[in-house]
């Protein structure tokens, strides 16, 4: 297995962690410390739904990330190119974001996590 092949492995299975935890926090589940700035233990109707909406965004994701890395296709069409190196840079916007969270849990896991995200996505772009 190549590395970019390993690294789109490991990210889509932390993606689809945090998309359990999107979908838990979306139900009324009492994690919103983790997510959204960590304002709310339970999130307000609104962020519910984002919470939702990112499920959708963390697939979309994985399955760039697992094209990219040619585990799904064969990774050189010049637009899963360009997505790859987008989602680096949402990833190190992310890494940052959840740096300065008001939110102490949020930033003691979340952070690690884009940072591990962000690692996994310059693998597979630069592959």
């Amino acid at each position: 297995m190549t590395a970019p092949a390993v690294a789109a492995a490991l990210a889509a299975v932390l993606l689809a962690a945090l998309a359990v935890l999107q979908v838990l926090v979306a139900l009324g589940r009492p994690y919103g410390r983790l997510v959204w700035g960590g304002a709310h233990r339970v999130l307000p109707r609104r962020l519910r739904a984002a919470s939702a909406v990112s499920v959708l965004l963390y697939a979309g994701m994985a399955a760039v990330l697992l094209g990219r890395a040619a585990v799904v296709g064969d990774g050189r069409s010049g637009a899963v190119v360009v997505a790859a190196w987008v989602l680096v840079g949402y990833l190190a916007l992310g890494v940052v974001l959840n740096a300065v969270s008001r939110s102490r849990v949020e930033r003691a896991v979340m952070t690690p996590a884009c940072l591990v995200l962000l690692a996994c996505a310059v693998v597979v772009a630069r592959g």
